[in-house]
């Protein structure tokens, strides 16, 4: 059982490793900040948790299996947020879309925060202002 265990962990580490290798090509490849970012951040959680997998799966205990799953835990948690924060910051200062985007559904949010037209279908209540406290 040991040998098999061993033979899959490999495996495991090298899938990962690929998945990984591929984030690279990508970040190479693609055409905007965007997508770049959603490539990295979804290929470094699958590949990062596979190699660590794999790597219990060579030395299996209680004590590595609460340590891959808190490893896996935090690396899925802190590269779904760092990349929804860079691409967001990068859409704030102005980074442009790739030319076949279809869809900008931030620029509406964007424009209105800044004082721009209104999202369509919502107005505001007449008489009121917006901005200052009551009293």
């Amino acid at each position: 059982m040991s040998v098999l265990l061993g033979h899959v962990g490999t495996a495991l580490v090298v899938v990962g490793a690929l998945v990984l290798a591929l984030a690279g090509v990508g970040l190479l490849r693609l055409p905007d900040l965007y997508t770049r970012a959603s490539a990295v951040t979804t290929a470094s959680g699958l590949g990062v948790g596979l190699v660590l997998v794999g790597v219990l799966l060579h030395h299996p205990s209680l004590g590595n299996t609460v340590k891959v799953v808190l490893a896996v835990v935090v690396q899925l948690t802190t590269a779904a947020v760092g990349g929804y924060a860079i691409a967001r910051a990068g859409y704030l200062t102005g980074v442009p879309l790739a030319k076949r985007t279809r869809y900008d559904e931030l620029g509406a949010v964007v424009r209105t925060a800044r004082g721009g037209p209104e999202r369509p279908g919502r107005r505001r209540r007449p008489g009121r202002r917006r901005g200052r406290g009551r009293g």
